[in-house]
């Protein structure tokens, strides 16, 4: 099983707004969908999937364990809690959301867990979230890197995260680019609005497709049924070899999430 190139992202949205997101992006045809315990709203992703009729082996639902659910006495229940607020007795992905502040968990010991809970049959897939090289070095250690499936990173023309893309890609480990529109920052930028114009496109079908062509998956979420059915339109849009050295171009380590209480030492 690979994880789908492109999903719908779940990030923020609550009660009604999150239902009706997810329920138009299965409805335009998306059918992977990216939520977490800690966004509050697996409940509602749940009751979407649940009322859009879409047989569950055509999906691929994401959750992450939050950080005060790593112990290994905890991480299965909470996966447990996840699966049902979701409706659902697995998950085709499970992510470590963050790293475990101050090493208060080790990495061994919830990804030991995280592979358990696949073990089970509770989760397809597992893998990591805003993990450095240092951390992915600790879960390959932990795990073997052909038991984790993607890191989810903060990727976008703004920070490409190299250092980090190259050392998963080298370890076999692919690539989930979130905030891949920089919430919205490059849908302003003159040079992908230059490289839009060229292809008839909008700046966020370029900026996803040029995570996409990296190799990248991409999980865009909105509110607004008309922007989820344009995004989707990147899947159809190839960029030229100049288009994607301009968007290369772009990056300057401009970081836009950094929590104090998970967030690691950024390579």
């Amino acid at each position: 099983m690979t994880v789908p190139a492109f999903g719908v992202g779940t990030f923020r949205l609550k009660g009604q707004v999150v239902i009706d997101s997810v329920k138009n992006a299965l409805d335009l045809g998306y059918r992977a969908v990216d939520t977490a315990q800690i966004y509050e709203n697996e409940a509602e992703v749940g009751q979407a999937i649940a009322e859009s009729g879409i047989a569950r082996d055509q999906l691929f639902i994401t959750s992450k364990i939050w950080v005060s659910n790593f112990a290994h006495d905890k991480l299965i229940a909470s996966l447990k809690d996840s699966l049902k607020k979701l409706r659902t007795d697995h998950l085709d992905l499970t992510l470590i959301h963050w790293p475990s502040p101050n090493d208060e968990v080790p990495v061994a010991e919830f990804m030991g867990a995280l592979l358990e809970a696949k073990k089970l049959g509770l989760t397809r897939q597992i893998g990591i979230s805003n993990f450095t090289i240092a951390l992915m070095k600790e879960a390959i250690a932990a795990v073997g890197a052909e038991n984790i499936a993607t890191n989810q990173i903060e990727l976008h023309p703004y920070l490409q995260n190299r250092k980090v893309v190259e050392f998963a890609q080298s370890k076999g480990i692919h690539i989930t680019s979130y905030m891949t529109l920089a919430y919205g920052e490059v849908l302003k930028d003159p040079v992908i609005k230059a490289i839009a114009d060229r292809h008839g496109a909008t700046s966020a079908q370029v900026t996803l497709a040029w995570a996409m062509q990296l190799g990248y998956s991409v999980i865009p979420s909105s509110t607004k049924r008309a922007n989820l059915e344009s995004n989707l339109k990147a899947c159809a849009l190839t960029l030229s070899e100049e288009d994607m050295a301009q968007i290369a171009a772009l990056d300057r380590g401009h970081r836009l999430t950094s929590p104090q209480s998970v967030a690691p030492k950024w390579d």
